[in-house]
């Protein structure tokens, strides 16, 4: 088990592991071009079945396998529609069994999803909306469901065989935005007049309790979040979990860890796979990030979204691995630029802005200036698909080479895709053994698709030089005055700070909440309190050499 908060006042620490056991969120998958050449992959189920973890994602015209989290293969199917949202999927009777949402009106089962065949297993007219498909020990089987701006959730038991309802039960507690500030819509909470989405259930049962979790406030927004209620009753009533949200990362390269599952890995360990948006060109543009999970010893649900786009390990106690982000507003050289995609936005950590260059030839490039020798562990290559023509699955691959450079003279190769090649818009590579450079340059080989050469960002992982960023001090914090579900942290500037982590959270050791304040900013208004609950706050200072945790006071009542 892992607490949420990691210890006060270190520095994160560069254990000696398998550096090739790691991970960078958002997930590697090739996501699947939808109607208007853009990628998506959402609304998450992962299921193990014949030791293998099963991922079905919204509108990705198949699902993917893995043994190890890390990779993972996609197998196209035949036998149902593979273009629905919000798919669901359960193991019952050495079977899978699947439907989704959208008033889908089958459920369809297969004894082998590696060959991809299904047939239809029941008729389930009208259907279910983000539907979740669960079977308790004793066999009986339920579906939870929900989408909407002013509905709750409901909750069905089912007939095994026939999956024809046999009663049913409404879930009041899954929806109070009055007194919830994180289910009110907005990136910081803050459009309070908007419909508030509740949806994408899930359930977990653990020690006897059953952990029904929700989404909102909407997908396409940063603060789309899971709370959770509980009951000792699979039909509840259930009691909303106060340290709700649980799952929860509104800033960082990548936001959003809403509508997820919540699953256990083939060690016992726990795991989250949940929602993370672009919605730029579309507000179902979206990926999938991967969380650790646990229970604390007196049963709450845990999921660590702190740094959650940052490299990971898999395995033991899959902390952070202490390589830290050199990349930002670095300066950046590129070949040419596309109008309207200017190239510091390769570095400007937000994958909502992007650069492109003018074509997707071979003699466009990238370079950064990292500002002085470092030593590099890793890259992450964040493929923008600029005018690409892509539709569905695509057959073909990026191919690039990584470079680095002491001197913007004499370079050596770090990343070598120049042949072969893989549909990998989220390209993470660890290098074969930590580099040092200055300079890190991209040479594009080919686009996909007919796309320019365009990056989200190019994120270099690894270590800076220089002191570690000074403890923080003077924190203070308040509630604002007639909005219970707001507060302002302010605290004073630490040495040598390149940004700042705030984390709230119910109790110093589930700090579930993290907000990053870049920009020689020392000040953070968040909305997604819960009205009447007590809460403890921390400010951590980093830097490109680690970070500095705060330690928590209570501070907002």
């Amino acid at each position: 088990m892992f607490a949420v908060v990691i210890g006060a006042s270190v520095t994160l620490p560069a254990v000696a592991r398998d550096r090739f056991a790691t991970y960078a969120n958002p997930v590697d998958l090739p996501y699947r071009y939808q109607f208007r050449s853009l990628r998506e992959a959402a609304d998450p189920t992962v299921v193990r079945f014949k030791d293998r973890y099963w991922l079905f994602a919204s509108h990705s015209k198949g699902y993917w396998w893995s043994h190890d989290l890390q990779n993972w293969e996609f197998v196209e199917p035949t036998g149902y529609p593979v273009n629905r949202y919000a798919p669901t999927a359960l193991v019952m009777n050495g079977k899978l069994y699947m439907t989704s949402s959208e008033n889908t009106p089958d459920v369809w089962t297969t004894d082998d999803p590696l060959a991809g065949i299904w047939t239809k297993a029941a008729d389930i007219r009208p259907g279910y909306n983000d539907p979740c498909l669960f079977l308790d020990d004793d066999g009986r089987l339920y579906m939870y469901e929900g989408l909407s701006g002013t509905d709750t959730l409901r909750v069905f038991e089912l007939d095994p065989a026939t999956f024809q309802p046999l009663r049913r039960a409404d879930v009041p507690a899954s929806r109070d935005k009055a007194n919830r500030g994180w289910e009110v819509v907005g990136d910081n909470n803050e459009i309070e007049r908007a419909e508030s989405f509740v949806e994408g259930s899930w359930m977990t049962k653990h020690k006897g309790i059953y952990y029904l979790q929700y989404a909102s406030p909407g997908t396409e927004y940063k603060t789309y979040a899971d709370g959770v209620l509980t009951s000792t009753n699979p039909m509840g009533p259930f009691k909303y979990a106060p340290y709700s949200p649980f799952s929860f990362k509104p800033t960082g390269f990548v936001a959003g860890a809403g509508h997820s599952s919540t699953f256990q890995g083939v060690d016992g360990q726990w795991w989250h796979m949940g929602t993370m948006t672009i919605s730029k060109r579309f507000k179902f543009e979206r990926r999938l990030g991967l969380f650790p999970a646990a229970f604390s010893n007196d049963g709450a649900l845990m999921v660590d979204t702190y740094l959650g786009d940052y490299p990971r390990y898999l395995d033991g106690k899959r902390e952070l691995t202490g390589w830290m982000l050199l990349s930002r507003r670095k300066a950046v050289t590129v070949s040419s630029t596309l109008a309207g995609y200017p190239a510091g936005n390769a570095a400007d950590e937000d994958i909502r802005t992007w650069w492109s260059a003018q074509t997707g030839e071979a003699t466009e490039w990238l370079k950064m200036d990292l500002g002085a020798i470092k030593t590099i562990e890793a890259v992450q290559l964040n493929f923008a698909d600029q005018d690409s023509v892509g539709k569905g699955i695509s057959r073909d691959v990026y191919r690039y080479v990584v470079e680095g450079s002491d001197d913007d003279s004499n370079w050596r190769t770090f990343v070598d895709r120049s042949t072969g090649g893989r549909d990998a818009p989220h390209d993470y590579r660890v290098l074969a053994r930590p580099e040092r450079a200055r300079y890190v340059r991209v040479r594009n080989i080919h686009m996909p698709d007919n796309g320019k050469f365009s990056l989200y960002d190019l994120r270099v992982f690894g270590h800076g030089s220089g002191p570690r960023p000074g403890a923080v001090t003077g924190v203070t914090a308040a509630r604002r005055h007639g909005d219970a579900r707001r507060a302002t942290i302010s605290w004073k500037p630490a040495g040598n700070a390149d940004f700042y982590i705030v984390r709230l959270g119910v109790r110093p050791e589930l700090m579930n909440q993290n907000f990053q304040v870049h920009d020689g900013v020392h000040s953070a208004d968040v909305g997604s309190l819960n009205v009447g609950q007590k809460y403890y706050v921390a400010v951590d200072a980093v830097n490109e050499q680690g970070v500095t945790k705060g330690r928590a006071q209570i501070l907002v009542r």
